[in-house]
């Protein structure tokens, strides 16, 4: 550790013998620094600032019925995608910044600098951007923004009516291919049905169709039964009745049943005792349903009388009994009951074996037949789908073409920054101080390496290999050691001036800075 210090102490002891090199080798750097700084040209900031409304009032109200991509994820990509290099040779155009490219190299190195240059930042989530540009020419940097704001523009309102435009495109393409493929599957569902008319029908199986025709076979037979029982329970009936005969008084005729006028009768007598319980005798509605049941009960009995008269010209019979006409035309309705039901059991007769003798061909036809249902209903399915899809785009580009994809409203017009934004001299001066002054340090150090003093005994001892016998010291007088301080004074007069000649360059700077703003 001793020897690291003592080395270091020479270093240092050598480095300060050669100050003056490293002096003059900070004004030098000093001096050159200064002058870069001050001829660096100055740079001005065009910006602009834009809010982007992707809000509409429409939007909410149209949910469900029209397709509504997410604006505010488009525009972010777009904010982070539109400095590229078709846009940029664009914004040199509307620029005018071509003009001075001569060769293509020119308009490649034109059109990298930019894209360096140019910036859009998002400010939040509240869809606001700055667009900014810095050149040193103040109107050409607004040229650049004032472009660069209106392909911004023009990228969100157009690339969605594009994308808008592509896919009504394509699903209308894929509509007509799913027609075609509709109406062809459609074609094979008529020529099947034609080919097997009455052996498929639609949604049944053909095991089904046996177990349905089965089960109402069933039915039908046991109605039919029944229906044959209550026919001869008439029949026995009527063979144990006689005809009686019956005196023709009022009292005889009211017993005779005449289905369709006794019904209406007890319907207007129900109906006059509700009258009764609200109203009085002498009220219209009661003398009117009074009445009308006096013109029913006239009517019936002329009835009664009519069918007297047609019974009396039958050989055998002088007076009808009321019981058996009654059987009688129960027997009637037995039997055209049986009838129908006897035909229906026959219809479903006549199905079962239809399908016992096909069995081995239904089974097949089934198979077909539901391929074909299964095929056709899901290409039904999909053009229907295509459809609704095509008017819901169709909606959503009108509503677009209608509110506007996104509101863009300009907060800051383009304007340039009526002081320079670089270069920043105030703090490259320092800099350049600093690095001067590690620029002396540094060639005071390898000046002192290459020209070495031995400081002490020591260092001549290391380097020659033999021991110092003796030194001989040096003693300043008066006018030396004057000298010395002459010298020393000098020094750091000549450093302070480095150091000053930068304070007042700063000084300088900043008083003209405060002066423009």
């Amino acid at each position: 550790m001793d020897e690291l210090i003592q080395q270091l102490l020479a270093t240092l002891a050598g480095m300060w013998r050669k100050r003056w090199f490293g002096l003059l080798a900070a004004w030098l750097v000093g001096i050159a620094g200064i002058v870069i700084v001050l001829s660096m040209p100055d740079k001005y900031e065009a910006s602009a600032r834009i809010y982007v409304d992707t809000q509409s009032v429409l939007r909410p109200l149209m949910s469900g019925l029209a397709a509504q991509p997410n604006i505010d994820q488009q525009m972010s990509i777009l904010s982070r995608t539109l400095i590229s290099r078709p846009n940029v040779a664009k914004l040199t155009r509307m620029a005018d910044l071509d003009l001075g490219t001569k060769t293509k190299d020119d308009q490649e190195r034109l059109i990298d600098a930019l894209m360096k240059t140019l910036e859009i930042k998002s400010i939040g989530r509240d869809n606001l951007y700055t667009l900014s540009y810095i050149d040193t020419q103040p109107e050409r940097a607004k040229r650049v923004v004032q472009s660069l704001v209106s392909i911004f523009v023009e990228s969100g309102i157009g690339d969605k009516r594009k994308d808008s435009d592509s896919a009504l495109k394509f699903i209308q393409g894929q509509i007509v291919t799913y027609e075609k493929k509709l109406e062809e599957s459609e074609g094979r569902l008529k020529d099947f049905k034609l080919k097997n008319l009455g052996m498929a029908e639609e949604g049944k199986t053909y095991f089904s169709r046996i177990t349905d025709i089965s089960a109402k076979l069933r039915d039908a037979r046991l109605e039919l039964r029944e229906a044959e029982n209550s026919r001869d329970v008439i029949r026995r009936e009527l063979a144990g009745e006689s005809p009686v005969l019956l005196p023709e008084t009022p009292e005889t005729a009211t017993l005779v049943s005449v289905p369709e006028i006794d019904g209406r009768i007890d319907a207007l007598r129900r109906n006059l005792d509700g009258l009764l319980q609200r109203y009085t005798e002498q009220h219209p509605d009661v003398a009117g349903t009074k009445k009308l049941i006096a013109q029913l009960e006239e009517q019936k009995r002329l009835e009664v009388q009519a069918r007297r008269k047609a019974d009396l010209g039958k050989p055998g019979v002088v007076n009808g009994n009321p019981v058996v006409q009654q059987l009688k035309v129960a027997q009637a309705e037995a039997a055209a009951n049986v009838a129908s039901l006897s035909a229906r059991v026959a219809e479903y007769q006549s199905r079962l074996n239809e399908l016992s003798n096909a069995v081995k061909r239904q089974p097949e036809i089934d198979s077909e037949f539901s391929q074909l249902n299964r095929d056709y209903d899901i290409l039904k399915k999909s053009y229907e789908g295509l459809v609704s899809r095509r008017e819901s785009a169709s909606m959503a580009e009108q509503m677009g073409t209608t509110t506007g994809v996104a509101d863009f409203r300009m907060i800051d017009p383009p304007r340039v920054s009526p002081t320079p934004v670089a270069p920043n001299r105030m703090l490259f001066l320092p800099l350049v101080l600093l690095g001067s002054l590690l620029a002396g340090l540094a060639v005071s150090f390898v000046v002192s390496q290459v020209r070495p003093t031995f400081m002490n005994s020591r260092s001549l001892s290391d380097v020659a290999g033999f021991p110092v016998l003796g030194i001989v010291s040096l003693l300043h007088n008066e006018s030396s050691s004057r000298q010395n301080r002459r010298r020393l004074v000098a020094f750091f007069a000549g450093l302070g001036g480095l150091v000053a000649s930068y304070g007042a360059t700063l000084l300088t700077l900043w008083l003209v800075s405060a002066r423009n703003i």
